[in-house]
């Protein structure tokens, strides 16, 4: 057995509620249960299938050809029809998706075939936890769906994967798909049916792309709030920004909760006599930033979590209805539109994050310390060429913030005539969500060396306790890279 074959170690149960932060757990192994009432409805809508095809009736995929060759007649034989769906499709380009976002992927394709409304055999279901028990994972390249159809190019490259043909991944390591299968134990999937059909007709690839980012940006929020508490102790600031009353007269129940945040970290705080009435509005409108994010990210979070728990596949089967619905749940237009949502919340919280490390190495208004935090400035530049890389990073998360939810182009000989690009969408955010962490590493590290060159240390408990976390990311033999990563770790554990 290979040493990258780990033993599964978290347990999911369907059904259960699927959440942005149990697609991160499917980075390691996880042990799925299905429930018996489940895996009968599985059992039970395959044998629907195949009653309906028995009876000659004319169903999408399976008795036809795909897209606008729907007129004409698929394969005849259900193995060479799913070989006819996925042939055609493997056409992806671009570097591959992370292993933690393939499988976080088929973690969500899992729970919509789970449903057993898709006819897909229960072996294809079984594929699926079979292969999340282990540290396999597909091989997906970034580029080829669309978002609407379902994510094919992307699902179809994993299918063939699943199957032993292509690449995948065991654990971080890149190999022939076949070896890694072997691996890892498992058995190269078989499809009939319509099992190939179901495996990537869905928008499972844009759920978990926007899910990962989603549960990113909530810690994000956390950090950002922390880091304005530090902020505010390092340079000793009235805290009246954070007055209760203030947020009660806005209006704004999730700002009012971020203000309470601050306030809490702010406990203890002993300002410095010497700050000027009225903040600059990085501190003073930072609750306000702070929980306009916190209410995008609470929309985006009921949008994504119906779309993590919810069917997209064509056409659904109702067999207690004795009914085949074809229609376009594999649109994803409502995951692409909190998609593009989350990027343009994660560049504000990131222009937010660089104005405040420019707040503190300026003189002028940092209460004197030295420029750039330089601990002698001329014979070193301090955080000079961490603001400078912050610079860079906060206009590239500008630049990548233009929606993509409504950049609609027609195609597929006019049958997807209007297409949401959702899947463009979740993998912009998710570079959003994960450049942010730099930005906030970045600012963790400034103020860590504002207290280093001489900075008032704060009195606040909480502030005191982060600066601590920070201590060892911070040291003369360290380049400040390694720190400004180490420091966004940090950040996303403890606050």
């Amino acid at each position: 057995m290979s040493s990258n074959l780990r033993p599964s170690t978290t347990e999911l149960r369907f059904p259960s509620v699927l959440t942005p932060e149990t697609l991160e757990r499917a980075a390691a192994p996880v042990t799925v249960r299905l429930d018996d009432a489940s895996r009968a409805a599985v059992a039970r809508c395959h044998d629907y299938l195949h009653t309906c095809m028995d009876q000659g009736r004319e169903i999408y995929g399976t008795t036809t050809g795909f897209g606008p060759l729907v007129v004409y007649a698929g394969q005849d034989e259900s193995a060479d029809q799913c070989e006819n769906v996925l042939c055609h499709l493997e056409v992806g380009q671009g570097p591959d998706l992370e292993p933690p976002v393939a499988r976080a992927t088929l973690l969500t394709r899992l729970w919509s075939l789970a449903r057993g409304h898709s006819g897909v055999a229960p072996a294809a279901v079984d594929a699926l936890v079979a292969m999340l028990g282990t540290s396999f994972a597909p091989v997906m390249p970034e580029y080829g769906s669309v978002g609407a159809s379902g994510d094919l190019a992307p699902l179809a490259h994993a299918l063939r994967s699943l199957q032993g043909r292509g690449d995948a991944y065991v654990g971080t390591t890149r190999m022939p798909a076949g070896k890694a299968l072997a691996e890892t134990g498992l058995q190269p999937v078989e499809l009939t049916g319509r099992d190939a059909l179901g495996m990537v007709n869905g928008t499972s690839v844009t759920a978990a792309g926007a899910g990962l980012a989603l549960a990113q940006l909530h810690r994000s929020v956390a950090a950002g709030t922390a880091l304005t508490a530090l902020l505010a102790g390092v340079l000793g600031c009235r805290p009246d920004f954070t007055a209760s009353e203030i947020f009660e007269a806005l209006g704004h129940q999730d700002t009012t909760e971020r203000a309470a945040d601050l306030r809490e970290r702010l406990t203890g705080h002993e300002p410095s006599g010497t700050r000027a009435l009225q903040e600059p509005y990085t501190l003073r409108c930072a609750p306000h930033i702070l929980g306009a994010a916190a209410t995008s990210l609470r929309h985006a979070r009921q949008v994504v979590t119906d779309d993590l728990n919810g069917i997209s596949d064509n056409p659904l089967f109702f067999p207690e209805r004795d009914v085949v619905a074809h229609g376009g749940n594999f649109f994803g237009q409502q995951v692409a539109f909190v998609a593009d949502l989350l990027s343009i919340t994660a560049a504000q919280l990131a222009n937010l994050a660089e104005r405040q490390l420019d707040l503190l190495i300026d003189p002028r208004r940092n209460g004197g310390l030295n420029p750039m935090l330089a601990e002698h400035p001329g014979r070193d530049h301090g955080v000079q060429g961490i603001q400078l890389a912050a610079t860079s990073l906060v206009v590239a998360m500008r630049r990548a913030a233009t929606p993509a939810a409504m950049q609609s182009v027609p195609t597929n000989w006019h049958n997807q005539d209007i297409v949401p690009f959702g899947t463009q969408a979740a993998f912009t955010a998710l570079k959003q969500a994960r450049t942010l962490r730099l930005l906030h590493g970045s600012l963790a590290v400034a103020l860590r060396q504002a207290v280093r060159v001489g900075g008032r240390r704060p009195a606040a408990g909480a502030c005191v306790r982060l600066l601590d976390a920070l201590e060892p990311t911070v040291g003369p033999d360290r380049p400040w890279a390694v720190s400004v990563r180490d420091a966004a770790d940090v950040l996303d554990r403890v606050c």
